[in-house]
């Protein structure tokens, strides 16, 4: 009886000391990367953000046990995905490409059993590339389903892309939709519901948010208190296109968007904005690398 006491105490040890390897602590949560300041840092640099490679689109799972990157190598895009698993983090592993269509911009649906992205390729798989549809993968047991087409109220003959969620579950993202024949760079961001498992129509923003010039990229904060998106081509900017940001104010209306400014914004291109899940950090490329912040830096531009 003693010897089966010791021998049970011993056990639950075991499994106390391994339950603690498996969670997430200060040192190993995003990657065991040193967290940044209100001073932007390049991304896990040469894990991540490679200099052989672009990288996009990023989002972590609300655990932060899973992270998801879209990267472009020589012309070709496609989903990466490492995963903090026994207590470290796996090297990256490419989940989504194909040798003709390009998979980019992943995101994860609010209860996190759909991922989400963008892809060019046709309908039913076959063929040569088409315009950018939005597209998603279910979560099994084994990975993640075949590419799932989001619908005709989401997508379109034109372009559809950069996708997030507020913990409805309500979709935006951005489209061409409406863009006249010369200004097809005219990208405006649009929402949707989703009502029993179907998207209902979408509804564009705006003036607060859209305008004549281009205005995508999207990240929706979940309880939809602010949002960031890219804008380009508007009279005023720091680089090929900068992040912008708008609170909703008493009234429940869109505060008219502004540009975020240095250290976020530069002469580059910013885009692919994304806030972790515990509010503290922003992502978003800039010269084809992920940089990092402390979402402190908000409090300047309330």
């Amino acid at each position: 009886m003693i010897f089966s006491r010791k021998l049970l105490f011993l056990l639950i040890l075991i499994l106390i000391h391994s339950s603690c390897t498996m969670k997430l602590t200060e040192k190993t949560s995003y990657l065991a990367q040193k967290k940044p300041t209100t001073t932007p840092q390049i991304f896990a640099k040469d894990l991540i953000s490679k200099t052989t490679q672009s990288e996009f689109g990023s989002i972590f799972s609300k655990d932060g046990k899973e992270f998801f990157y879209g990267i472009d190598i020589d012309g070709r895009a496609e989903i990466h995905y490492v995963q903090f698993k026994k207590g470290k983090w796996t090297a990256p592993i490419t989940i989504l490409c194909h040798e003709k269509y390009g998979y980019n911009d992943p995101f994860l649906s609010s209860d996190e059993k759909e991922l989400y992205y963008i892809s060019n390729q046709p309908m039913d798989g076959k063929g040569e590339p088409k315009d950018i549809d939005i597209w998603y993968s279910k979560r099994t047991k084994n990975g993640w389903s075949a590419p799932i087409n989001a619908g005709p109220n989401i997508n379109s003959s034109k372009n559809e892309y950069y996708i997030s969620f507020t913990n409805k579950g309500k979709m935006y993202f951005a489209s061409n939709v409406n863009a006249k024949e010369d200004r097809q760079h005219n990208f405006d961001i649009y929402t949707s519901e989703r009502i029993n498992q179907q998207y209902q129509p979408k509804e564009k923003l705006g003036t607060a948010i859209n305008s004549l010039a281009y205005e995508a990229d999207v990240f929706i904060a979940p309880d939809e208190s602010y949002i960031i998106f890219c804008a380009a081509r508007r009279s005023v900017g720091l680089g090929r296109g900068d992040l912008y940001i708008s609170f909703k104010d008493a009234d429940g209306n869109w505060t008219p968007s502004k540009n975020m400014g240095e250290p976020i914004n530069s002469k580059n291109h910013e885009l692919c904005p994304f806030v972790t899940a515990d509010g503290k950090y922003l992502f978003y490329t800039s010269n084809q690398d992920i940089y990092w912040v402390s979402t402190a830096i908000f409090q300047t531009m309330k």
